[in-house]
């Protein structure tokens, strides 16, 4: 029994990591932005404000993961875990707005080229790359079961990735002092940031428009209940998602005799807990055969 929980990461031990995880992306970040300054190397900027953008994402998880614990109140009935795709949503505009800015600098620089400093930008980005692997080893260790640290982590492997890239930029610009290369790799991760929030928003813009969940079809679950024994009728139906991971429901059910209203509430609740992961559901009953005024 004294090892019950010898694999299980305690919360203060993944806040932890998490933490030094931002610390570490930040401190890089300004590392970078310095180094692509004095080199002229534009990509290492790009970089850093992708490592920018993944420290933040960290913060997001680090606070969505605080406020997960936290209880509803007379405030937030359904609770605060709506926060983080708050918090998600003006990180992915704040996305838009750094990629389309590095397009903007990278299309200038292809009209007036600019000499770059090979050494400085090698010298940073394997820093960068050293430091990016740390990061990626702190989120994947903190990862299981969560989807947001897990995508950190996929974030994390993408810097890692792109400041390898830089690397090899360098290199190309000592030996060949082909200076356009640094130009095509800004292009190439402001097309990789653009593509992450284009791919990310429209679910993000779903849950807080109250849309039903992409992969729940509204019409099979009016006729998932509506073939209930019992169940004559079923409108003002509406589903929409909570958060990103808790889905909800309200409708009218019409009923053949209220007399079997708890068996047929049990029945509709357990097949929309079991089939569509409906775990929240508002239910009012109706009487069909009472009249329509007094229903």
């Amino acid at each position: 029994m004294l090892n019950e929980h010898s694999h299980t990461i305690s919360s203060d031990i993944k806040s932890s990591r998490l933490i030094w995880a931002v610390v570490i992306n930040v401190a890089l970040t300004f590392a970078q932005i310095i180094g692509g300054i004095i080199s002229g190397s534009l990509a290492l900027i790009a970089d850093a404000l992708h490592n920018l953008s993944d420290a933040i994402s960290l913060v997001i998880a680090l606070i969505a993961q605080k406020l997960s614990v936290k209880e509803h109140d007379a405030f937030m009935t359904f609770g605060y875990k709506r926060a983080e795709v708050i918090a998600a949503f003006t990180n992915l505009i704040t996305l838009v707005l750094v990629g389309f800015y590095l397009i903007y600098e990278g299309l200038w620089r292809l009209s007036e080229p600019q000499v770059i400093e090979g050494w400085m930008v090698i010298i940073v980005a394997s820093i960068a790359l050293f430091i990016d692997v740390i990061t990626a080893f702190l989120t994947y260790s903190v990862s299981k079961g969560s989807v947001n640290i897990r995508v950190a982590f996929l974030h994390n492997v993408s810097d890692a990735l792109a400041s390898l890239a830089v690397i090899i930029a360098g290199v190309l610009i000592l030996k060949y002092e082909w200076y356009f290369v640094d130009t095509l790799l800004t292009l190439l991760i402001a097309s990789y940031v653009l593509y992450q929030a284009y791919t990310t928003l429209p679910s993000v813009i779903n849950i807080l428009m109250q849309g039903a969940p992409k992969d729940i079809d509204t019409q099979d679950v009016l006729k998932t209940m509506q073939e209930t024994l019992g169940v004559v009728n079923v409108h003002h139906l509406h589903l929409w998602q909570l958060d990103e991971h808790h889905n909800a429901l309200e409708a009218h059910v019409v009923l053949e005799s209220v007399d079997n209203l708890e068996k047929v509430k049990k029945e509709l609740k357990s097949k929309l807990g079991i089939t569509y992961s409906i775990m929240h559901s508002s239910i009012e009953f109706e009487d069909s055969h009472c009249e329509v005024e007094h229903c």
